[in-house]
């Protein structure tokens, strides 16, 4: 049997998840000072896979002094040598990258193919870290000839680092890469839901860093979660989240004193296909738009929201309905599976109660809304890629966030107006524009309120390319230099010649 082969993948995570799962604080492996822990679970079978330690204030104390402890040597350290160890870290990565894409497919219940994905996006994102470093630079700046003027960029010290389920191992490796190349050091807390591939990754680099510089914590978002954010001594925050938790964030760090927090958040994604584009492209970027394959829609970025120009809404329908309906749902281990399952039970309740709602506010369900047929499917957190049409903007599946595989077709056919009502929510992280017509599709970006757009393309990210959100999708860019920039304090240095 092979990495291939779906009985050889579940006999590697039945091993895999049999150890003695513990947290990284101070470069050893520890349980929660308590003894507690609590138990996470496959979404695809509805058993338990392991218990972790279930850390509270104790805890991130401990991580907090651990990483306080090392953040003097970090920080001196010569960026070139930051940079060495971060290398070290991508190998680690690529070394394990069959394990770590297994555990989060168990555990989170994608694909086991798309995550070998988000492994490897996660080191061309540290390897793009890496590459611009030293391009963080300070300024000179003019004086009048008895002065000179210098700029520099110093660490934050302690940063608080909080990620969410839908991409364990990716926001893991990913998002700790620019506050440490900076020289700050970490605390990060991973995902209550999904953290075994987050922890097994803190084992497998815990010689890799310097003991303190990285601490991965498990637990809730309630108790650990909150204990991160108000400690005084964890002077930045970084969250990729939901805009609920976001609020809560910012309303707590802010009970405790200023501190830099970045959110990246929610979004309600508009997809605008004008009648002259390319009508299979446009379709296939529609459901790849939806992340059916990478997430099962549970994507802040997901274009859930299909504007259709009139002359093509019945052709375009009819070709996605059968494109969706191709992909192949399954176990989640299996390399041939396109569509795993919800992460819980919750979530996979809320994607039902949508498409309840959407039916009792007029729209019309052309394909999915229900589980799969088929004993394979009698356990776990499956349901099928859903399209609704006849939706008005005003329906609460147009306006509010689903996080799952739930897509709204609204038809148009005055440009002002869909520009209109495709910024009519809240949110603004991404949106698509699919024409032929260049001018066309720059007048109507520009008018979008979202931070992050495709022409003629969707889902995609690219190492370099800041993506972040406007409105309720949050505050600053990652994924960009800026990202480097805002784990970094800016220092102004006047120098007085005589």
């Amino acid at each position: 049997m092979s990495p291939n082969d779906l009985q050889y993948n579940q006999r590697r995570v039945a091993a895999l998840a049999d150890r003695p799962w513990k947290m990284l604080v101070g470069g050893k492996m520890v349980e929660a000072r308590n003894g507690e822990r609590y138990a996470t679970s496959s979404p695809s079978t509805e058993k338990q896979l392991a218990e972790v330690p279930l850390a509270q204030k104790a805890d991130v104390e401990a991580a907090v002094e651990a990483a306080e402890k090392a953040y003097p040597a970090w920080r001196d350290m010569p960026v070139a040598g930051r940079v060495a160890i971060l290398r070290s870290f991508i190998e680690v990565l690529k070394e394990h990258e069959h394990d770590l894409a297994l555990l989060d497919a168990a555990n989170l219940g994608s694909p086991v193919t798309s995550m070998h994905g988000d492994v490897q996006l996660a080191c061309m994102l540290l390897d793009y870290i890496c590459n611009v470093a030293c391009e963080v630079k300070g300024q000179t700046i003019p004086g009048n000839g008895s002065n000179w003027h210098v700029t520099r960029r110093e660490p934050y010290g302690v940063v608080g680092r909080i990620i969410p389920f839908n991409h364990p191992l990716m926001f893991a490796a990913s998002k700790i890469g620019a506050p440490l190349v900076m020289g700050n050091t970490v605390v990060l807390k991973v995902p209550d839901q999904a953290p075994l591939s987050p922890l097994y990754m803190a084992e497998l680099i815990k010689d890799v860093f310097p003991p303190g510089v990285i601490n991965v914590i498990s637990g809730d978002g309630r108790n650990t979660g909150d204990a991160l954010v108000r400690h005084p001594r964890v002077k930045r925050i970084a969250l990729t989240g939901s805009v609920e938790t976001g609020l809560l964030i910012q309303r707590s760090a802010a009970e405790v004193m200023v501190k830099h927090v970045s959110l990246e958040l929610g979004g309600k994604n508009p997809m605008i296909v004008f009648p002259d584009a390319d009508m299979d492209s446009a379709v296939e970027g529609a459901a790849r738009g939806m992340n059916f394959h990478w997430s099962q829609g549970q994507s802040c970025g997901s274009t859930s929201r299909l504007f259709l120009h009139r002359d093509i809404h019945d052709e375009f329908v009819e070709k996605l309905k059968r494109r969706v309906e191709r992909i192949v749902i399954g176990d989640p281990l299996d390399p041939a599976t396109e569509m795993g399952c919800m992460i819980s039970k919750s979530q996979y309740d809320k994607a039902h109660k949508y498409s309840d709602l959407g039916r009792e506010q007029g729209a019309v369900c052309v394909t999915g809304g229900s589980r799969p047929e088929g004993a394979a499917f009698e356990m776990g957190y499956f349901i099928r890629p859903t399209i609704f049409t006849g939706v008005t903007n005003d329906m609460r599946i147009a306006q509010e966030e689903i996080f799952g595989p739930v897509l709204s077709v609204l038809k148009w056919d005055d440009e002002e107006a869909v520009i209109s009502q495709a910024n009519q929510v809240e949110y603004g992280l991404t949106a698509a524009v699919w024409t032929r017509d260049i001018n066309k599709a720059f007048k109507t970006i520009s008018r979008l309120e979202v931070g992050f757009t495709w022409i003629n393309g969707s889902s995609s990210h690219f190492a370099g390319v800041p993506f972040g959100g406007y409105k309720n999708s949050g505050v600053d860019n990652e994924e960009g230099i800026e990202e480097l920039y805002s784990y970094t304090q800016l220092k102004t240095v006047n120098i007085m010649i005589s």
